[in-house]
């Protein structure tokens, strides 16, 4: 496809470019002069880098709406906007019993979505064989032909080795400990293949589209079959030094508790993770889902209320902790157990009180996400996106895929 290369190979003309494409995608429509304001960068300059991404099929210009600004002949200024034809993203999200893929346009669009459950203990050729259906599909639907991907986001339920692309032997899915999860799914694909931890995905989702937006410090708490944090520090994603911050669920807050996956004794996880409620409930209510409990709360399920609420003391401690060593403004709770909302945060939030130190605790809020279980494969797609034009945040909202979307389908099928 058109449009990668515009600008050449000078470093210095290339990053005038990536913070023109960053400034477009953080606030939708601008005119020259708002991109010059932005940007820090001349018109003169401006006016260039317009031309060239205008030249590579990456932007194009049209007039603002009638009560927009105006030039100074008092006619509606003309803006420069991102073309959602220019490209598309995919994002993969692996859990532990399902297998979720989803396709956008470059202008936060998303043509088609794809989800298909799995076995627990799938190898890693399995997983991935399905994914590479449900690409097939979801570019059929979107009508996108594979030239027309810019990349492919993918999120793994466990710590992923900056480097290397490996998942680490702490995952929730065995079958793929050791497993070069980029390089192996490039290669299915024919396409570059980006891979990240899970929450660190639902964390960027938040803050790009969700209920983290506008926050320089922000945690993500994915609370599901595992329980793990995706960090948003001074605006950037924080992954550590290996790919291995934020496993919050590996903190020790029992050390005579049960032996956890991971080795140790008292994980956090061990005790509020999803098969742990599960097993507790079990003298009571026989074998349930998550989704099942949750309904029955809802309903007043004493039983299903006390298990849910005892979690959220048990992870508000640990939320404590991390807002002692992080001080974010914002922690977002998602995942499956996320969907109790306030069942879950009410206590979470008045362990948090109790156990962080007052000005952590004062500079706060503690909120329900609101991408539910799509956060992680928009999150995927978030990284894409990133990476191809700049910083996300503040980026025009993602919308649902609809019949409006048609025209840029048809545009970028034809795209090679």
């Amino acid at each position: 496809m058109s449009g990668g290369e515009a600008g050449g190979g000078d470093p210095r003309r290339q990053a005038s470019r990536r913070r023109v494409i960053a400034a477009l995608r953080e606030a939708g429509p601008l005119s020259r002069a708002e991109l010059a304001r932005r940007t820090a960068l001349s018109r003169a300059t401006i006016s260039s880098i317009v031309a060239e991404l205008r030249d590579a099929a990456l932007v194009v210009e049209g007039d603002r709406p009638a009560d927009g600004e105006r030039d100074a002949r008092g006619r509606p200024a003309s803006v420069v906007r991102l073309d959602p034809t220019a490209g598309a993203a995919l994002g993969i999200d692996f859990g532990k019993r399902h297998v979720r893929v989803a396709l956008a346009d470059l202008g936060h669009q998303v043509l088609a979505e794809r989800t298909a459950e799995i076995d627990s203990d799938h190898p890693a050729e399995e997983g991935m064989a399905l994914a590479v259906t449900l690409v097939d599909d979801v570019l059929a639907e979107g009508g996108v032909e594979a030239s027309a991907v810019v990349g492919v986001g993918m999120g793994l339920p466990g710590p992923v080795n900056a480097a290397s692309g490996r998942l680490g032997s702490s995952t929730i899915l065995p079958g793929w400990v050791g497993v070069e999860a980029h390089e192996a799914m490039s290669r299915r694909l024919g396409l570059e293949v980006q891979v990240d931890n899970d929450a660190n995905l639902g964390a960027l989702a938040e803050w790009t589209w969700g209920a983290a937006r506008g926050c320089a410090n922000a945690a993500y708490l994915k609370v599901a079959t595992g329980i793990g944090a995706g960090l948003i520090v001074d605006g950037r994603p924080f992954r550590g030094a290996g790919g291995t911050a934020g496993e919050i669920g590996h903190t020790i807050v029992d050390p005579a508790g049960p032996v956890c996956r991971c080795g140790n004794r008292g994980c956090l996880e061990t005790l509020v993770g999803g098969p742990a409620l599960l097993a507790l409930l079990e003298p009571a209510l026989g074998p349930v889902t998550m989704r099942e409990v949750l309904e029955r709360a809802v309903a007043g399920d004493q039983a299903c209320r006390r298990v849910i609420a005892d979690a959220g003391t048990a992870i508000g401690g640990a939320a404590a902790n991390l807002c002692n060593l992080f001080n974010p403004e914002r922690i977002v709770v998602g995942g499956d157990l996320g969907a109790a909302g306030e069942l879950l945060l009410h206590p979470l939030r008045d362990a948090l009180a109790r156990a962080a130190i007052p000005s952590a605790a004062s500079d706060v809020d503690v909120v329900a996400g609101v991408l539910g279980e799509r956060a992680e494969v928009l999150g995927a797609i978030a990284l894409v996106l990133r990476g191809h034009g700049g910083a996300t945040n503040g980026a025009q909202d993602l919308e649902p895929a609809s019949a409006g979307a048609s025209s840029r389908r048809e545009r970028m099928s034809s795209l090679r």
